[in-house]
């Protein structure tokens, strides 16, 4: 390993063991957070919540997640709920958040953009990223994700675009009858997936209720 790695990685490693357990309170079906934004989100009551987490990601933001899956009889998750807490640290004025999608929802007030895609689980997974701590979560709970999902990923930006709440939804992808490489661009039935992706992301506004409230002091 050269200087340089050592050196980035022993700095996010203390970054790490500074960041407190995570502070918001979850179990059942909800999570409810105090701050950035004060909110309470509940989801379907046929949820089972299997943890949280709380990490330094890529050295730049403090994140905090909250994962959420429904699964048929033998652990392999149908329907995946990934909640994300992040706000830049302090030590990086110079990051923001940057999202482009055209297309926004509105859930309990607040405004998020929108974007949707297929996943196949054994896409190259990037290390020490969110995802990479959801599967850690998903795999010590003794769950299994499905080979593919449809995914619609919810993003709400406060503090000038420097902290955020970001909400997943995803779907087995195997009860519609396609696999993700005929949905994307070129695939067989790529023309099909605008009807899909409208239906998930309808299905993603129905399932998720969010109130806000008055921020803790």
């Amino acid at each position: 390993m050269r200087f340089r790695d050592l050196v980035v990685l022993l700095s996010m490693t203390c970054l790490a063991a500074d960041l407190p357990a995570p502070e918001r309170e979850a179990g059942g079906n909800f999570v409810i957070s105090g701050r950035n934004p004060a909110v309470r989100i509940e989801l379907p009551k046929s949820m089972q919540y299997l943890g949280a987490d709380r990490f330094v990601l890529y050295g730049i933001a403090d994140c905090e997640l909250y994962v959420f899956v429904e699964a048929e009889s033998q652990r392999k998750i149908e329907r995946l709920y990934w909640l994300q807490f992040e706000g830049i640290l302090p030590t990086r004025p110079d990051l923001h958040h940057r999202y482009d999608s055209p297309r926004h929802m509105t859930i309990g007030g607040l405004d998020f953009y929108v974007d949707a895609w297929v996943a196949a689980k054994d896409q190259k997974t990037t290390p020490g990223s969110d995802l990479e701590h959801v599967q850690s979560l998903i795999r010590a709970k003794d769950y299994r994700m499905p080979t593919e999902m449809m995914v619609v990923r919810l993003v709400h930006l406060m503090d000038e675009k420097r902290k955020e709440l970001m909400i997943i939804y995803a779907e087995d992808l195997a009860w519609r009858g396609f696999k993700a490489a005929e949905l994307e661009k070129g695939g067989a039935a790529h023309d099909q997936w605008p009807t899909l992706e409208r239906g998930l992301t309808e299905s993603a506004e129905k399932k998720i209720a969010i109130e806000r409230f008055a921020p803790s002091k």
